[in-house]
């Protein structure tokens, strides 16, 4: 049996099981997907060929062996924000990097469950953008317009598995960093509870607001990954209650009272939703209503919740400047955020934690009422690359704003949501739609995406594979 790129990561897993095709098999077709397309869409920072081989040549002998793992022999790849044993650790930057000793929590979890890591994607410097771009490695591309970008900051995730390189991939989501690629290619994104998947070795990543997260094609592939990647380290601050994510697939979630939420969160610029991007978040919401739950326009009390926000991302982006080994190579935009960290690092800092228990039980308060949100995950399709690179800071944040303002509140409240595919705009370019919950709410939430996704069949549509790759597609 030969599995093509449409293979998700449960049917390779399955296919492994079963004897039908080896993961030595599948690591060279991996890896000569990924060589072949490196010239076009540019999603990895580090191929590990010779480690994956011989991490594939493991695992046949322990299938072999009679071995069962939920992921024994399965390639995927990890952001380059994410420790792995023996590769260096850039998160976007320029400057050589050495490796790292161990794998970080999420990864050293990923391995347990038996998947072979293939290697490392890019992201934007520090995952601060929405786009994946920079003189360290060039600009990741959208597998669907190589035009445009795929998004940041989990972009070289995103372009990865929505051009079938790998099944699934996972990426980290600080403001929207997983959600808003899933948005632009086309694909499920999960962001977590926070502590979910552990981000040791920080415990906390950019004063908590930033989790790893899962990007696959369908919600199942997305939550199995979440499954095997979950789990804490000893000294993680944040400890969600275990769940099996998996068992909520196709389970019926009931019927549900939503919210649909269309006007952005408090944003310190104007920010309009784009006709093309809401017209597509409004036929997801009829669809629900189709399904049988009630939809009613309705938005949370957000409150100036962007006062919280920012003395945290930008103090997280001061720890990691100061941690940097070439801070002279880091963009100016960085370094500027980083000053204005160092400022709000102390009382700004400390009343912005504290407001996260009160912002928990006001926006708590509208879950009594309604039990998922549906809102866009952005505001626009995604830019052209190079759109956003050369900006200045000022205006880089505004045309964030501008794209992508419906994102980060969730970070704040350190709360899960789930990107799903919302269909295209009329020039073919992928939008997405976020469903958001309150504390823990995962099995909901994919309940709700799967329920979808059996209607939308959103898994079963493909971009056509870059030039470069079409002799390694198949």
């Amino acid at each position: 049996m030969t599995l093509d790129r449409a293979a998700g990561l449960a049917e390779t897993a399955r296919a492994l099981a079963a004897g039908e095709v080896t993961s030595r098999a599948l690591t060279e077709r991996t890896l000569t997907r990924i060589e072949a397309t490196q010239g076009t869409l540019n999603a990895f920072r580090i191929v590990r060929a010779e480690a994956a081989l011989a991490e594939a040549g493991a695992a046949d002998r322990e299938l072999a062996a009679g071995g069962r793992k939920p992921l024994l022999g399965v390639p995927v790849a990890v952001k380059d924000d994410m420790d792995v044993a023996g590769e260096p650790t850039a998160f976007g930057c320029r400057g050589e990097f050495p490796p790292v000793a161990e794998d970080g929590e999420a990864v050293r979890r990923l391995r347990a469950a038996g998947a072979v890591i293939v290697g490392k994607t890019n992201t934007c410097e520090f995952g601060q953008w929405p786009f994946t771009e920079g003189p360290a490695f060039g600009a990741t591309r959208n597998p669907w317009s190589t035009q445009h970008t795929p998004g940041g900051s989990s972009g070289g995730s995103a372009a990865a598995v929505a051009a079938g390189l790998v099944p699934a991939a996972l990426g980290s989501d600080g403001a929207g960093s997983v959600r808003i690629p899933a948005a632009w290619t086309h694909l499920v994104g999960i962001k977590p509870q926070r502590g979910r998947i552990s981000t040791w070795p920080r415990g906390e990543s950019f004063q908590g607001i930033t989790v790893n997260g899962t990007l696959a094609r369908s919600v199942a592939d997305a939550a199995l990954l979440l499954d095997a990647s979950s789990g804490n380290h000893a000294q993680d601050p944040h400890r969600p209650p275990a769940i099996d994510l998996s068992s909520a697939v196709g389970r019926d979630p009931g019927r549900l009272r939503v919210a649909l939420s269309l006007k952005p969160p408090f944003t310190a610029v104007p920010a309009r939703l784009r006709p093309e991007v809401r017209a597509r978040v409004v036929a997801l919401a009829e669809r629900l209503a189709a399904l049988g739950h009630t939809v009613e326009e309705a938005d949370p009390p957000y409150g100036q919740i962007g006062l919280t926000f920012v003395p945290r991302a930008t103090a997280g982006i001061a720890e990691r400047v100061g941690e940097a080994p070439f801070p002279a190579l880091l963009d100016r935009r960085t370094r500027d955020a980083a000053r204005l960290g160092r400022l709000l690092g102390g009382a700004p800092l400390r009343v912005a934690r504290r407001a996260e228990a009160v912002l928990h039980r006001r926006i708590g308060g509208f879950f009594t009422t309604y039990d998922v949100v549906l809102a866009p995950t952005t505001a626009a399709p995604p830019p052209r690359v190079g759109a956003l690179l050369e900006l200045s800071g000022f205006a880089t944040d505004r045309a964030m704003i501008a794209a992508c303002p419906y994102a980060w509140p969730w970070n704040v409240l350190g709360w899960p949501g789930v990107n799903v595919p919302a269909g295209f705009t009329p020039d073919g370019l992928p939008v997405g739609a976020q469903l958001l919950g309150p504390a823990n709410s995962e099995p909901l939430l994919v309940g709700v995406a799967a329920q979808l996704e059996a209607k939308l069949r959103w898994d079963d549509i493909w971009p056509s594979p870059p030039v470069t790759a079409r002799s390694a597609a198949a």
